[in-house]
């Protein structure tokens, strides 16, 4: 059989509405502590960064190999997951970063107990 056919195998990815973007590449992660965005995820989305940062001091790791990350800050914005039949939105708190990444951003626990979302990997959704 296939590696990537195997259960368990493929990554958890949506794509919710963040402040008014479908964004097509989200990382469900419920084994990280935090939400992140990406800096070209904001500016690709019109979103003038510098306007909505909250400065931060702290670093965190585990995301860079060997190295720790230093957000460029925070910022909230609405997200929204939806289908015509069943929808909801919060606002999430992000950690805003400018590294490089094939995903828009990535949504850890906070977001999943905000959205009381329980993941099923089997079906991946």
């Amino acid at each position: 059989m296939n590696k990537l056919l195997q259960l368990g195998v493929l990554p958890l990815v949506l794509d919710p509405v963040v402040a008014g973007s479908k964004l097509t590449k989200v990382l469900i992660n419920d084994g990280v502590g935090l939400n992140i965005i990406f800096a070209s995820t904001l500016k690709k989305m019109g979103l003038d960064i510098t306007d909505l940062l909250t400065p931060m001091d702290k670093r965190f790791y585990s995301i860079l190999l060997d190295k720790a990350a230093i957000p460029l800050g925070q910022v909230t914005l609405l997200v929204m997951f939806s289908t015509k039949e069943n929808y909801k939105t919060e606002y999430i708190k992000f950690e805003v970063d400018d590294f490089m990444s094939s995903y828009h951003a990535i949504f850890g626990r906070p977001s999943l107990t905000k959205f009381m979302a329980i993941l099923h990997y089997m079906y991946l959704l």
